[in-house]
């Protein structure tokens, strides 16, 4: 299981084992680059053992308190957290600010906890055959452990092909696999009895103590929260670089890093070749944040044949099948950032936490029984029977389980207006397995730990309690748009909303076309019968002619996930 993770984690490795429960991990070495912070970490004194995949960004004031009552042996953040465990209990969740998946066992007791961060970005999937459980940072992983039911899960593949190849927790689109949900926390005791809670949840609301705040003041604490966020992004034994796109986002975090620190910074753009009349970069935007803040800037042009030649990779990285066409780009840019620094800092989570989507906008003003119509509208790539046009007969569901799940949640408790409910919705549902599973797994391919500050906790739930007219004004973003203009160039604010370039897959050309026919005609799908053939034949006939609502090409997301089933010798 570990040497499939080899490239996640190439500075250590270590195996623990009492009979009853094995750990393994592949250690990147960030915090503490000495031998004192390899896992699995062992307390003897304690009885735990911990392995853990993420950041927790305050350790060194949790280590402060709780030197009180420990001695410690190293200066890493795996250590605190353990010992956090052993003060606290299950509450240690709740001290920790941070990205994780963790799991500890207390070897006298024989109770395993496992834990994932409020907002998913550090994943944990699992995996049971009936005599044990088994957990990874990847689902590769667990297939390489073996005994794995394989067959598809009717409903993800539903939810993979009506919402862009997103497969919300706790489902993968195998039924042996499941994720744990963000923000949740899991005791398996050792006679099997198990516990399971979600342990965050803000209120999408207003405030009470916030009545007299107007829209200045909301902007002052948003600039504030924001720059603690950035701030605790920075901590590290190694240099932190930033993913620059040239957007609104990730040039925020550029101008801020320049106010909290005097290191100049390496910053990092990625373009492509035009495609279809769609231009491949965003290079114009990039130079000027970085010439403004005077970062050490690098630029990488990829012509089109490399992204041809990046997409086998690319759908070997996946813990999941991905099919954001963005995706081949993060792990061309992650692939050039390794050369450089082990750590960068980017700019996901920003539209789904403040209104920033196209689809934001119209529903501000819609009572929130609407609201599941209108966001439908804007967000489904194909409608329930759309999708029964796509599957064979026999992986079909009988209902529509996608519209359900939205339902229910836009539904749920918390959210006091329509879009309040939808940004609730994108943030603790749909986001984990989005632009930031996207971000993390393509980042971690090469070793690189991807940060997120518009994803720190305090911030996102401040910006669930900011009225939402403050959020999806202005063409969306309008509160983080009024804290640029006191930092960024105009042009960086006021064009257009930009997503990441990748003209070569979504105007399908050669080799790109051949290798998607390829694959959807191959003996293996043919076999499968995943696919309706008249539906393949009549979409391969015209590559370009279907889009989705995000302008994606509707041969991709098929293509990904037959690549990628194939990849695992799925059948």
């Amino acid at each position: 299981m570990t040497a499939t993770m080899a490239r996640r984690g190439p500075d250590g490795y270590g195996l623990w084992t009492d009979g009853w429960g094995a750990f393994g991990d592949r250690r990147r070495k960030i915090i503490d680059l000495s031998d004192d912070g390899r896992q699995p970490m062992i307390d003897e004194q304690l009885g735990l053992v911990a392995v853990f995949n993420g950041c927790i960004y305050n350790y060194r004031e949790l280590r402060r308190e709780l030197a009180e009552h420990y001695t410690f042996t190293s200066s890493c953040d795996t250590e605190v957290l353990l010992k956090a465990y052993h003060r606290w209990g299950e509450d240690f969740v709740h001290h920790l600010a941070g990205m994780f998946a963790v799991a500890i066992v207390d070897v006298n007791q024989h109770r395993v906890v496992l834990a994932r961060d409020r907002l998913g970005i550090k994943p944990l999937y699992l995996s049971e055959d009936g005599r044990r459980l088994r957990f990874a940072s990847t689902l590769p992983a667990l297939l390489a452990a073996g005994e794995v039911d394989t067959t598809l899960d009717r409903v993800a593949l539903h939810h993979y092909l009506s919402w862009h190849s997103i497969v919300p927790a706790p489902r993968t689109v195998l039924n042996g696999v499941e994720k744990l949900p963000p923000a949740t926390i899991w005791v398996i005791e050792a006679d099997g009895r198990r516990s399971t809670h979600q342990y965050w949840q803000p209120a999408y609301a207003r405030d009470t103590d916030d009545a007299h705040m107007q829209p200045r003041d909301w902007m002052e604490a948003i600039t504030d929260s924001l720059r603690i966020a950035v701030q605790r992004r920075l901590v590290a034994d190694v240099p932190v670089g930033v993913l620059l796109s040239g957007g609104l986002d990730s040039s925020l975090i550029v101008a801020l890093i320049a106010q909290v620190s005097e290191t100049e910074v390496d910053t990092f753009s990625i373009g492509f070749s035009d495609a279809g009349g769609e231009t491949g970069n965003e290079f114009v935007y990039s130079d000027l944040v970085a010439s403004r803040f005077g970062t050490r800037h690098h630029r990488l042009e990829i012509p089109s044949l490399e992204v041809a030649d990046a997409v086998p990779e690319t759908i070997a990285a996946m813990p999941e099948p991905m099919a954001s066409h963005d995706v081949p780009a993060f792990y061309l840019l992650a692939k050039a950032v390794a050369e450089h620094v082990n750590v960068v800092q980017c700019g996901q989570g920003a539209d789904e936490v403040f209104g920033g989507y196209n689809y934001h906008q119209p529903i501000l003003g819609v009572p929130r029984d609407q609201a599941l119509e209108e966001f439908t509208d804007a967000f489904y790539d194909r409608s329930d029977s759309e999708v029964a046009q796509v599957l064979d007969p026999a992986y079909r569901c009988p209902t529509d389980p996608s519209t359900r799940l939205l339902a229910r949640h836009l539904e749920a408790s918390g959210a006091e207006t329509g879009l309040d409910a939808v940004l609730q919705l994108d943030t603790h549902l749909l986001m984990a397995d989005d632009p930031v599973k996207r971000v993390d797994s393509m980042t971690m391919a090469w070793g690189v730990e991807a940060r997120v500050p518009f994803l720190d906790q305090d911030l996102v739930a401040l910006a669930a309690r900011c009225p939402p007219e403050l959020k999806a004004s202005d063409g969306g973003k309008a509160i983080l748009k009024a804290i640029a203009r006191r930092m960024l160039p105009a042009e960086v604010i006021d064009r257009p909303k930009g997503y990441f370039p990748v003209p070569q897959l979504r105007h399908l050309d050669e080799p790109i076309v051949t290798m998607i026919r390829d694959v959807l005609y191959s003996p293996q799908a043919k076999e499968r019968q995943l696919f309706r053939t008249d539906y393949i034949d009549q979409l391969l006939a015209e590559p370009n002619g279907r889009r989705t609502r995000v302008n994606g090409n509707m041969h991709w997301g098929l293509a990904v996930l037959e690549m990628w089933l194939q990849e695992h010798r799925i059948r």
